[in-house]
């Protein structure tokens, strides 16, 4: 365990202190896009973190190259390599397209490629535990084509979900943390060697994400993406496919007894199954979503909208912190839940505890619906949004007309050389990140001077 932890530290100083001067990289070489009708931030922000992040993830490979106990991943396995590989190609592939725009479809070819490239290394599908029927071996073009599925699907659901900050490397380390304990439980508790690799890069893929989600948090100081998002989720998937793929359920000696317990002891085997789709369930769902939506429409499934989930609960009225808590809270909820539930599935608390916190998180994703008026005696000091109408005159939100002469004002002001104080509130606008329909920009009209 103290490997694991000292090769998820390294990764996360090494992505931290690279995050800034690529940061400064980005903005030089002009890697700041503007503002599309999509976005949600309100200035050119620099791309290209996945830069740091991809060094993060060689160093973490090769501090852990260099361990005595881990080196034995390297020296009997070639997943590794093969990770690097796949993960070198996409990461190229990501560059090119947060400086240039590369089309959707060329970068679906760059996925399939870099899930070729890891198949010919030896990281594929071998086999599949199926409940009822047992271990069933897979030909080499059914296991080709079902890693390639796997890695194609894992890096649009990522890429879908990073849409906030902090929303895709924050939910991408939540279900690595997950996958890091199911896989860290098959290695040292069973003694199998094979979940070892995926142990591994679970641990490098926290590193990644928590070096880098300082600079990504709400305001942004920079977005990790197309070279971040689909990095990390090619590394979601390698240990995914490690553990599912490369694990053999006859080594776990689990069929003994009668079958009742045989069922129970199996569930950490069929879990491999589960467990890759859970943890990316929420940007799954978005995916589907997504491709449900636009072909409804007559669109192109990779034309890009303002539909995710995330801009939904923008919609309705949660800030934009919120928002991604809120995500948060639902994916480890589920990552979690499969991952207790692998554990001990013959608990039912485990089954009330999810069915509880679930039923928490719908009344958090219902709270804009339900705003709680504050009593009378308590009007001074809680926020204007909980206070009752009528209640003060004097703090009463003004109109939005004259909210909008004032601004005007102030901007014939400036015009004519002189500062003063604008307000900025309008009335049912939540903060800087709610979605309204008001310009981004005050219109500066030259003044007679200036021309």
């Amino acid at each position: 365990m103290r490997e694991y932890l000292l090769t998820l530290c390294i990764t996360a100083a090494v992505t931290y202190l690279l995050t800034g001067p690529v940061r400064k990289f980005a903005i030089v070489a002009g890697a700041m896009p503007e503002i599309r009708a999509r976005d949600v931030h309100r200035e050119p922000t620099p791309r290209l973190g996945g830069i740091a992040m991809f060094f993060g993830l060689c160093a973490g490979l090769l501090v852990a190259d260099h361990m005595t106990n881990l080196n034995e991943v390297f020296e009997k396995s070639n997943e590794p390599r093969a990770l690097l590989s796949g993960a070198a190609l996409i990461w190229l592939i990501g560059v090119l397209d947060d400086k240039f725009e590369i089309d959707a479809l060329i970068k679906l070819g760059g996925q399939m490629i870099a899930a070729g490239v890891m198949v010919m290394q030896g990281l594929t599908i071998l086999w599949l535990p199926i409940p009822g029927v047992g271990t069933v071996a897979l030909t080499p073009w059914q296991g080709t084509l079902l890693t390639v599925a796997l890695v194609v699907i894992t890096i649009n659901a990522v890429n879908f979900v990073d849409g906030l900050d902090g929303l895709a490397s924050g939910m991408v380390c939540i279900a690595a943390a997950a996958f890091f304990m199911y896989a860290y439980r098959i290695w040292y508790s069973y003694g199998i060697e094979a979940a070892a690799p995926a142990t591994l890069f679970s641990a490098i893929l926290m590193g990644m994400c928590l070096g880098f989600l300082p600079h990504n948090m709400h305001p942004a100081r920079i977005f990790m993406g197309d070279s971040g998002s689909m990095l990390i989720g090619l590394v979601l998937a390698a240990g995914a496919i490690s553990v599912t793929g490369q694990v053999d359920p006859d080594v776990m000696n689990l069929f003994a007894g009668s079958e009742r317990n045989t069922v129970h002891q199996m569930v950490p085997v069929y879990i491999p199954l589960l467990l890759p789709l859970t943890i990316i369930a929420v940007p799954a769902a978005d995916l589907v979503l997504a491709i449900v939506r636009r072909t409804w429409r007559g669109q192109s499934p990779f034309a890009a909208d303002r539909g995710h989930l995330h801009h939904r609960l923008l919609e309705i009225g949660h800030s934009h912190s919120r928002a991604v808590l809120i995500m948060y809270f639902w994916s480890a909820l589920i990552g979690f839940g499969a991952l207790a539930y692998s554990v001990n599935s013959a608990s039912m608390w485990i089954v009330l505890g999810v069915v509880f916190l679930s039923a928490i998180g719908l009344a958090l994703l219902l709270l804009p619906r339900f705003t709680p008026r504050a009593p009378m005696w308590a009007q001074a000091v809680v926020p204007p949004r909980y206070r009752r109408r009528g209640a003060s005159a004097e703090e009463a939100p003004e109109p939005v007309a004259v909210v909008l002469e004032k601004a005007e004002e102030a901007c014939d002001e400036q015009a004519d050389g002189h500062r003063s104080p604008v307000t900025a509130a309008v009335a049912g606008v939540n903060g800087a990140t709610a979605i309204g329909a008001r310009s981004r920009f005050l219109d500066r009209r030259p003044s007679e001077t200036s021309r």
